[in-house]
């Protein structure tokens, strides 16, 4: 599983024109499952997002979770970020899962955060989406389930 966090002020997701989701501050997750994720690695990562401490204290350094910090989560599946294009202009999938296990996984990714007990906003599956982001710092991170980066 890979993930793009980006710390934001606001953010929300439309799909036709219609909002589907949105948050005021937290994170906007921009979440794709390989192959070889598991309802585990969906677990794993969700508990990893929340807890990481990536927002400020009262001395603005970044030392709380979202969990400390009580922000949510607009999750937007992205089977994008699986895209190789190493040596070639288009860019190769095959690492991505298929359509039906995607869902599934991020479905359960949702479900995982909202365990935590964290409010979760997302987009629609499968869809063509706008993402609209307030970048907050800006705070960006790169998080991968095989810890390839």
């Amino acid at each position: 599983m890979r993930a793009v966090l980006q710390r934001v002020t606001r953010a929300r997701v439309l799909v036709d024109g219609k909002v589907t989701g949105e948050i005021g501050p937290g994170l906007a997750v921009l979440v794709a499952v390989g192959r070889e994720d598991t309802a585990a690695t969906a677990a794993s990562m969700a508990e990893k997002i929340v807890n990481l401490r990536i927002f400020g204290d009262e001395q603005g350094r970044m030392n709380r979770s979202l969990l400390d910090a009580g922000g949510a989560v607009l999750a937007v599946s992205q089977f994008t970020l699986y895209g190789d294009a190493r040596g070639q202009r288009r860019p190769s999938f095959i690492h991505a899962a298929p359509p039906e296990q995607g869902k599934t996984l991020y479905e359960e990714f949702v479900r995982a955060l909202q365990g935590l007990g964290v409010r979760v906003a997302t987009g629609i599956f499968q869809t063509h989406m706008s993402v609209e982001i307030v970048n907050d710092g800006p705070v960006t991170i790169l998080l991968d389930s095989d810890k390839l980066f």
